[in-house]
């Protein structure tokens, strides 16, 4: 009788070991499946807080949504857009852009949804306090420093190609990236206080057909601060399970630091593990590693 007690509480304990396993397995097979490949993901899972029914709602009204964004653009900023992806909001509809114009930015358009007995109307088209106006900033960096940002561009080309680092799909950048000029590389941040822009961005609001080479005379490189723009490079290590490089994040650094052809500003360099949250497009993490470099000179 002593005995069978004995395997009666191992039993049970090794139940409660079990039961706690597999718990633990299946939290992390959950957390596991929030997030995907940085190589596959193109923005499928992507979510915003209480958009599922509007989702539907926006596909069902695609043609009307898509009229209506591409009206606004033009009308406020004399700028073509190209529609990439709807994504349900509380209110409506977010929907993701691409500019087709010379000055290339992606950015985003809120469509709110006015609900009535049997159908929908679409309400006034907005957009972020700021943010098409930073990525047209954004978008006047790189035409005017072309030279420079392709240099870049050609480095960090270089740096994927030797190192086990990638950067993220040029089709989740279009889905649900919406953050002014990216590429897979980097995205920037561009200051509304940033006075050394401030004329090239009036110019070209008044007149969308002036010349690069009047854009470039406009801009005053006297009022520039480095931390009026900001470069944001985001790398990801190649393979799954893989600790970000301390030596990639080296690397990058020390060469933004020396070498005197890449454009001016404040860089942040990340290097994130291999995987992005679908929900959010996040690839920054705790384990994620990063060094800030200014080159304001």
């Amino acid at each position: 009788m002593v005995r069978q007690n004995k395997w009666v509480k191992y039993v049970i304990g090794l139940s409660l070991l079990l039961g706690a396993c597999t718990n633990a397995n299946s939290a992390q097979k959950e957390v596991k499946d929030q997030y995907a490949r940085v190589q596959d993901y193109t923005g499928e899972g992507y979510r915003l807080m209480n958009g599922a029914k509007n989702d539907k709602i926006a596909e069902a009204n695609r043609e009307e949504v898509e009229k209506a964004v591409k009206a606004f653009f033009m009308k406020n900023y004399e700028t073509g857009v190209k529609i990439y992806n709807l994504v349900g909001n509380k209110d409506g509809v977010t929907v993701f852009v691409e500019s087709t114009g010379p000055v290339h930015f992606y950015t985003y358009a809120i469509v709110p949804f006015h609900q009535g007995t049997d159908s929908i109307s679409v309400g006034v088209v907005r957009t972020q306090e700021g943010e098409v106006e930073r990525g047209i900033r954004e978008g006047l960096y790189r035409l005017i420093f072309e030279e420079e940002f392709k240099k870049l561009d050609l480095y960090l080309e270089s740096v994927v190609s030797e190192e086990k680092v990638v950067g993220r799909t040029v089709e989740s950048l279009q889905n649900v990236g919406g953050s002014g000029y990216m590429t897979p590389y980097y995205f920037m941040s561009s200051l509304n206080s940033d006075e050394a822009i401030k004329p090239v961005y009036e110019l070209y609001m008044k007149d969308h057909q002036t010349s690069i080479e009047t854009l470039k005379q406009a801009y005053d490189g006297n009022l520039f601060e480095a931390d009026d723009l900001r470069i944001n490079i985001m790398l990801f290590v190649e393979e799954e399970g893989v600790q970000p490089s301390e030596e990639v994040l080296e690397r990058i650094a020390n060469d933004i630091k020396e070498r005197s052809e890449f454009p001016k500003g404040t860089y942040r360099v990340a290097v994130n593990d291999n995987g992005v949250h679908k929900e959010s497009f996040e690839g920054f993490k705790d384990n994620s590693i990063e060094q800030e470099v200014i080159r304001g000179e």
